[in-house]
C-alpha cells in the first residue's frame, strides 16, 4: 500500500474567490490568493498567489494580472486551470521521477450550475487530478468548524466568502434548505471604492479598500471597542496629487450598509424555508458564522438583533472550509453522500 501512496496523493481544495487553500496529508500546505499574473505576449505565467497580488493593478502593458473565480465559479478557464496546476506544484517537490496523480475533494458554492461544476472538473483534471469529487461549501463549513453532520439535528451555516455568501440549514449529511447570494467580500470592496469616490473624492484601488475592510470593516455604525481610524492613500479626483486621508470604521459601516441588508435579508428567508422541527433545533443551537466575512467588526451583533438568535463566530473562519474538505477526503466512505464525483 506504501509503495502506491508514492504515485498518489490526496489533496482537498478549497478553491475560492478571493484565496485558495489546500490540505494535504492533514496539513495547510498552500494558503494564497486566487491570483495570477500572466505575460500577455507569450502568455508565460510570471507569479501566482501572493507574488501576483503585489502585482495587482500595478501592471505595465507586457503583463496582467487575473483573478481566475468570480462569484465564486470560474470565470477564466485557461487562468483558472493555470494556477491550480502552480498552487499544487508548490505541494510536491520537483525533484521526483513521477510526479504523482492526485485525488481531489473541492469545495463549490452550493447554488453553482451543472455547467460550473463542470468547470471545476475539467480545470482540476487538467492540473493533474486523477479523481474530482466535489461538495459543498456550507457542508465543508460546518465539518470544519467541529459539526456531526451525520446526525439529525439542525445546523444552520452563513459561510460568507469572497464572491458568495452561502446560507444553509443542514441535517442528515445534506442541506435541507439554502439561499446561495452573489454578495460578499468583493462587494464590500467595490461598496468601499464607490464611497472613497463619492464623499472624499479619492480614488483608491481594489487592494487598498481591501486593506481599508480588513483594518476598520464594520458592520454597525457604534461598536463597545472600535478599531482606530486607518489612514489611506489614493489620488485626488479634482487635483490629480495623491494624498492621505484617514478613515473610520463608522464611515465604511455606512458604505457596506446596504450590502449586508441583502445577506440579513437571504438569512431571514432560509429561517422562513426551513421546516419547525429543524427551526427548533436552530433556536437552540443558534447560526454558525464562517468565512472571511464572519471577522467583519459587529457582523455577529447585528446578525442577533435581526434574527433574535444567538450566532456563533468560527475559530479559524478563514479556514473552516478547507479544513472540513480535509476531514471528508480523511474518511471518503463516511462522507460518501456528501460527495459530487
Amino acid at each position: 500500500m506504501k509503495f502506491f501512496n508514492f504515485f498518489t496523493s490526496d489533496i482537498a481544495i478549497d478553491l475560492g474567490t478571493a484565496n485558495t487553500l489546500i490540505i494535504h496529508k492533514d496539513q495547510i500546505v498552500v494558503d494564497e490568493p486566487s491570483i495570477i499574473a500572466m505575460d500577455k505576449i507569450s502568455g508565460k505565467v510570471l507569479a501566482i498567489g501572493h507574488k501576483a497580488m503585489q502585482m495587482h493593478e500595478k501592471t505595465n502593458e507586457n503583463s496582467k494580472t487575473i483573478r481566475p473565480l468570480k462569484d465564486g465559479v470560474i470565470a477564466d478557464f485557461t487562468a483558472a486551470e493555470l494556477m491550480i496546476r502552480g498552487l499544487v506544484k508548490m505541494i510536491t517537490p520537483t525533484n521526483r521521477l513521477f510526479a504523482p496523480s492526485h485525488r481531489m475533494v473541492v469545495s463549490i458554492p452550493s447554488g453553482i450550475t451543472e455547467v460550473e461544476k463542470r468547470a471545476v472538473k475539467d480545470s482540476c483534471e487538467h492540473a493533474g487530478a486523477k479523481e474530482v469529487y466535489m461538495m459543498h461549501e456550507p457542508l465543508a463549513a460546518a465539518i470544519g468548524i467541529g459539526i456531526d453532520i451525520t446526525q439529525p439535528n439542525g445546523t444552520m451555516i452563513v459561510d460568507i466568502g469572497g464572491g458568495t455568501t452561502e446560507i444553509a440549514v443542514i441535517a442528515l449529511s445534506g442541506i435541507v434548505c439554502e439561499q446561495s447570494i452573489r454578495i460578499a467580500g468583493d462587494v464590500f470592496t467595490r461598496d468601499i471604492v464607490d464611497y472613497m469616490r463619492r464623499e472624499h473624492n479619492l480614488l483608491i484601488g481594489e487592494r487598498s479598500a481591501e486593506q481599508i475592510k480588513m483594518a476598520v470593516g464594520s458592520a454597525l455604525s457604534e461598536l463597545e471597542n472600535p478599531p482606530s481610524d486607518y489612514e489611506i492613500r489614493g489620488r485626488d479626483l479634482m487635483t490629480g496629487i495623491p494624498k492621505e486621508i484617514k478613515v473610520t470604521y463608522g464611515e465604511i459601516a455606512y458604505s457596506i450598509d446596504k450590502s449586508i441588508s441583502k445577506i440579513e435579508e437571504a438569512t431571514m428567508k432560509a429561517l422562513e424555508m426551513a421546516p419547525p422541527e429543524l427551526s427548533a433545533d436552530i433556536y437552540t443551537n443558534g447560526i454558525h458564522l464562517t468565512g472571511g466575512g464572519a471577522l467583519l467588526h459587529g457582523l455577529d451583533k447585528r446578525l442577533a438583533m435581526k434574527t433574535k438568535l444567538p450566532i456563533h463566530i468560527a475559530d479559524d473562519p478563514l479556514k473552516a472550509v478547507v479544513k472540513g474538505t480535509g476531514e471528508v477526503i480523511k474518511d471518503m466512505e463516511r462522507y460518501k453522500s456528501v460527495l459530487i464525483s
